[in-house]
C-alpha cells in the first residue's frame, strides 16, 4: 500500500511538471512576435553595408538592455549562405556562461520556431555541431574536440557575445580555428581572396573596448555601429536614472593597481572598502534613499565583502541575500527567479551579474567597489536600465560612493562619467540635470585654477627654482624669499632655508612636523648651528671648505615663515654677526659680485658632472660657470650642503611618476572611447593570456 502510495505521489508530481510546461509553452507561444526598434534596423542595416563593403570581420556597440541579442539573431536569419554554397547556412553564437547561452538558444526559439538550436556547454549540454544555430561558451571550446565537430566549411556567420573579450587570447584561439586572420600563431597575412572568402565574425559588447591595452583590432576591423547609454536614455529606449553620490571615508591612496587590467587589486581594495565604518554608510545610504525601492543589485569587492555587506543589511532588518562565483547553478537560478519576482528587497553580488544578467526589475543599483575602468563602471550601472513596464518600474536609482580621503588619478564614478569633478555633490541628479551642470561648467568663464582648462601637454617643460644648479633669482632656490629679508636666504627645498654666516655657522629654518597652524601651534622653527672655530672673526669668505659644526642652539618657533625669517634676521644680527661683518650678510654685499673662487668652482663642477641635464638632441646643457658671480655660486654650495640637490630628485621623481600615472590613466580612457571606423590592431602591451 506504502508503495502503491509514493507511486501515486510521483506520478501526480511528474504529471503537474508536464501542466506546468504546457503552460509555459503555451504562454511563450502567445507572446507577440518582436518587433525591431529603429536603432535596431540600422544596425542591421550598417553590419549588411559592411558585409557588402567586403568587410568580414566587424563590431556593434550596443549598450545593456538595448536589445543586443535580439539583434544578432535577426542579422543571422537575414544573411545567405556564405559563398552561395547552401550547406554553409549554420550559425554559431560564442559566450562566455551557461546564462547567456540559455537566454540567446531561447531567443532563437522565440523569433525563428523554424530554426533547430543547440548549446554546446560542460557535460551537461553537448551539441551534434549540424543545427542551425549553436550556441557554446569559449571555456568548452578551449578542448579541441569540441571545437572541432564544428566545420567551418558550413558556417555562415560567428557570432562573439560579450566581445570585449575577444582579443584575449583564449578567444583568438578559438576564433582562429575559423578564421586564420584572427590565429595568434598566424605568421603570413591571408591574401585578399581568402579575406572575402572567410567566415563573417560579428562581436557585440555593451562596452567595445578594453581598459587593460589588449586590442580589439587584431580580431574586429572596424566598429559598423555604436550607440551608448546616455543617448538611449534621452530617446526613452532605456529607463529614466536618479543618480547619487556619497562621499566615504575610505583612502584609495594606498589601494595596489592590477598591471594587467588598470583597476584596482581586489584584495587590496577590500582592506579599504570592508570595513564596519563603511558597511554601515552603505547600508544607511541605501535606507535613507532607496529602502522603498523593490529590487536593488549591490556590486561589491570579493567574496568576504559580499558576505560582510549581505549580513549589515540584514543587521539593519533587510531581507538581502548574495550570489557569487562558488554559488550552485541550480541554486543561483532559484534565487535569481526569486529576485526576478520581487521575493527579496536586495540582492548582493561580487562580479557576477556585471555581465550577461537580463534582470529588467532591478530598479536600484549600488556600487560598493570603486573602479578605475569606465567599461566595468557601465556594465554595473547598466545592470538597471532596462525597461520594465510589467512592474511599473520608472526609474533606476544609481548610488555610488567615492573616495573623501584623498584624490586618486582614474577612479571612475558618476561626476567623472559626466567630466564633472569627483568632489561634486552629487544628491539626486537625472540624466538632464548633470548633462546641464557639465555644460553650464563648459560655458562658465574660465577660472585659472581649473584643472579642467589647460590643456593636454604634448611635452612637459619645468622650469623649477629648486634645482640646485638653477641662477634664477641669484641661486636662491626661491624667488619670495628676497621679498622677506635683505640677507641673502636661501631655499633648498622642502620649506627649507638657510643663511650661511660667512664662517660662523649657519642659520635654518623648517617646518614642525605634525603641527596643526588652525589650532595656533607653530608652523617653523629656527636652529643656529655655529662651527666649532665660532671665536674666529677673520673675514674669509670660501664656503666650499666644510667646517666643524657645535650643537644647534634653538632660536625661536613661528606661526608663519615671514615671522620666522624675521626673528632669524635679528637674531644674526645682535648674537651672531658683529659691526662691519653684518654688511656681508646682505645680497648687495660687493663680495657677492666677484668672480668665483677656484675652489667654488672645482667643488660646483664636480657635484653637477653627476647631474647634468640633456638637451632634446642628447647634448648636456652647460653650467654657465664662467658668468657665475661668487655669491651665487655661495647659494649653490649652501644648498647643496642642505640637501637641495637630494630633495630636488626626489621631486623630480615623483612629478616624473605622476606624469606617469596621469598618461596611463588617459591613455586607458581613451581605449574605453568607442567610435564607428576602423580598428588599430596595436597592442599596448604584451599580455601572455587572460
Amino acid at each position: 500500500m506504502f508503495l502503491r502510495t509514493v507511486y501515486f505521489f510521483r506520478r501526480l508530481q511528474a504529471t503537474s511538471r508536464r501542466a506546468k510546461a504546457l503552460r509555459c509553452f503555451a504562454t511563450t507561444t502567445e507572446l507577440e512576435p518582436i518587433v525591431l526598434r529603429p536603432y535596431q534596423e540600422s544596425c542591421l542595416q550598417a553590419c549588411l553595408d559592411a558585409f557588402e563593403n567586403g568587410v568580414r570581420r566587424i563590431g556593434v556597440s550596443l549598450p545593456t538592455g538595448s536589445g543586443k541579442t535580439t539583434v544578432f539573431v535577426s542579422l543571422i536569419s537575414r544573411l545567405p549562405p556564405r559563398g552561395g554554397h547552401e550547406g554553409a547556412n549554420r550559425a554559431l553564437i560564442i559566450v562566455n556562461s551557461i546564462e547567456l547561452a540559455r537566454q540567446s538558444a531561447s531567443q532563437v526559439e522565440r523569433m525563428f520556431p523554424d530554426m533547430s538550436v543547440e548549446i554546446e556547454q560542460g557535460v551537461k549540454h553537448k551539441a551534434s555541431g549540424k543545427a542551425d544555430v549553436t550556441v557554446a561558451t569559449y571555456q568548452t571550446l578551449l578542448r579541441p574536440e569540441r571545437l572541432y565537430k564544428f566545420d567551418p566549411t558550413f558556417l555562415k556567420a560567428i557570432v562573439v557575445d560579450e566581445a570585449h573579450h575577444a582579443a584575449a587570447p583564449s578567444y583568438r584561439r578559438i576564433l582562429g580555428h575559423f578564421d586564420p586572420a584572427v590565429s595568434t600563431e598566424i605568421t603570413v597575412p591571408p591574401s585578399a581572396e581568402e579575406c572575402l572568402s572567410s567566415i563573417p565574425i560579428i562581436g557585440f559588447s555593451a562596452t567595445f573596448g578594453r581598459h587593460d591595452g589588449l586590442s580589439l583590432g587584431t580580431v574586429f576591423e572596424r566598429i559598423v555601429y555604436h550607440r551608448d547609454f546616455l543617448q538611449m536614455i534621452k530617446d526613452k529606449w532605456l529607463c529614466d536614472v536618479r543618480f547619487t553620490s556619497v562621499r566615504a571615508r575610505m583612502n584609495l591612496s594606498q589601494v595596489t593597481i592590477n598591471t594587467r587590467t588598470g583597476d584596482f587589486n581586489a584584495s587590496s581594495l577590500a582592506h579599504v572598502v570592508n570595513t564596519d565604518t563603511v558597511n554601515t554608510l552603505i547600508v544607511q545610504s541605501w535606507l535613507d534613499r532607496a529602502s522603498t525601492r523593490k529590487s536593488t543589485l549591490v556590486f561589491c569587492v570579493n567574496l568576504v565583502h559580499v558576505r560582510d555587506l549581505t549580513n549589515a543589511f540584514r543587521t539593519a532588518g533587510v531581507d538581502a541575500r548574495y550570489l557569487h562565483s562558488g554559488t550552485p547553478v541550480i541554486e543561483r537560478k532559484a534565487l535569481l527567479d526569486c529576485f526576478r519576482r520581487g521575493d527579496f528587497p536586495v540582492l548582493v553580488n561580487c562580479a557576477i551579474l556585471t555581465e550577461g544578467a537580463d534582470i529588467p526589475n532591478i530598479d536600484c543599483v549600488v556600487i560598493a567597489r570603486p573602479t578605475r575602468s569606465r567599461n566595468v563602471f557601465a556594465q554595473m550601472i547598466g545592470r538597471g536600465m532596462r525597461l520594465s513596464p510589467q512592474t511599473a518600474k520608472t526609474d533606476c536609482r544609481i548610488i555610488d560612493f567615492v573616495d573623501s580621503h584623498s584624490r586618486v588619478s582614474g577612479i571612475i564614478s558618476m561626476p567623472t562619467l559626466f567630466g564633472l569633478d569627483i568632489d561634486e555633490q552629487i544628491e539626486d541628479e537625472t540624466l538632464t540635470s548633470l548633462e546641464e551642470r557639465a555644460e553650464k561648467l563648459n560655458n562658465d568663464p574660465v577660472p585659472e585654477f581649473r584643472i579642467q582648462d589647460v590643456p593636454e601637454p604634448t611635452s612637459i617643460t619645468y622650469i623649477d627654482y629648486e634645482n640646485p644648479f638653477s641662477l634664477v633669482h641669484q641661486a636662491t632656490g626661491s624667488p619670495h624669499v628676497a621679498k622677506l629679508s635683505p640677507f641673502a636666504w636661501v631655499a633648498c627645498g622642502g620649506d627649507i632655508y638657510v643663511l650661511e654666516c660667512l664662517g660662523k655657522g649657519h642659520i635654518r629654518i623648517e617646518p614642525l612636523p605634525g603641527n596643526d597652524i588652525e589650532k595656533g601651534q607653530p608652523a617653523f622653527h629656527g636652529h643656529f648651528t655655529p662651527t666649532a672655530a665660532e671665536g674666529f672673526h677673520t673675514f674669509k669668505v670660501n664656503p666650499s671648505k666644510y667646517a666643524a659644526f657645535r650643537r644647534s642652539r634653538r632660536i625661536l618657533t613661528a606661526g608663519n615663515l615671514n615671522d620666522a625669517i624675521r626673528g632669524c634676521d635679528t637674531y644674526a644680527k645682535e648674537h651672531v654677526m658683529n659691526g662691519i661683518m653684518l654688511q656681508g650678510l646682505f645680497r648687495t654685499a660687493k663680495w657677492r659680485k666677484l668672480p668665483p673662487t677656484d675652489g667654488q668652482r672645482k667643488f660646483i663642477m664636480k657635484r653637477w658632472g653627476g647631474d647634468k641635464d640633456n638637451d632634446d638632441d642628447g647634448t648636456p646643457n652647460e653650467l654657465p660657470i664662467k658668468t657665475m658671480t661668487r655669491g651665487e655660486a655661495a647659494n649653490i654650495l649652501t644648498r647643496l650642503k642642505h640637501g637641495a640637490q637630494a630633495r630636488y630628485k626626489k621631486k623630480m621623481k615623483d612629478a616624473l611618476k605622476k606624469a606617469s600615472a596621469m598618461e596611463e590613466v588617459m591613455a586607458r580612457r581613451a581605449r574605453q572611447v568607442v567610435r564607428v571606423g576602423p580598428l588599430s590592431s596595436h597592442v599596448d602591451r604584451d599580455i601572455s593570456s587572460i
